[in-house]
């Protein structure tokens, strides 16, 4: 697969109902020091509103950092990666994402997919998920990420919907943005 070329910066976005210090997002950040990484608390549980904040802190870290917006990689846990990918596909022009424990559909309700923007996403993609998430298993996403036009990578890790093995989620981060 595609992976995103000349990252300089990652902005990491936690789960609903965590904050930029989960500890996920931290040892992705411990675990590429080559890499300026933000991590950006949303505090919303508005799609819309988490994506104005991720538009905003982008344009923030391609500021400081004197980048372009394709030199940086978006993405977070759960929520926090819906919302980034809806960016995405709402035009923000960014190197890539990276996607951990995607909420492709509440637990119990495959019927209720979050996959509505998918169609939209051009960018060089990255899934992590746990291999027993109850928001989607591996056939599950195999079905529903072939409607990306853009690139992607689908991982599985041990574990549910919040693996607890950080380590491999920082592999799989690591593995891919140096394809």
């Amino acid at each position: 697969m595609t992976s995103p070329t000349n990252i300089s910066a990652l902005l990491l976005t936690p789960g609903a109902s965590a904050d930029r210090d989960h500890r996920t997002l931290v040892a992705i950040e411990s675990g590429l020091p080559e890499l300026a990484v933000v991590r950006l608390t949303l505090g919303t549980t508005s799609v819309p509103r988490a994506v104005d904040k991720i538009v905003a802190a982008v344009d923030d870290l391609v500021q400081d950092l004197q980048i372009e917006r394709r030199n940086v990689v978006i993405g977070g846990r759960s929520f926090g990666g819906r919302a980034c990918s809806v960016a995405a596909a709402d035009g923000l022009d960014v190197g890539g994402l990276a996607l951990l424990s995607y909420p492709l559909h509440p637990p119990g309700k495959p019927e209720k997919l979050r996959t509505e923007h998918f169609e939209s996403i051009t960018i060089p993609t990255l899934f992590v998920c746990g291999d027993r998430d109850p928001f989607g298993g591996p056939e599950e996403f195999e079905q529903h990420v072939q409607a990306i036009p853009g690139p992607v990578d689908l991982r599985f890790v041990s574990g549910p919907h919040a693996p607890s093995d950080d380590d491999s989620v920082v592999r799989e981060v690591r593995d891919w943005l140096a394809e």
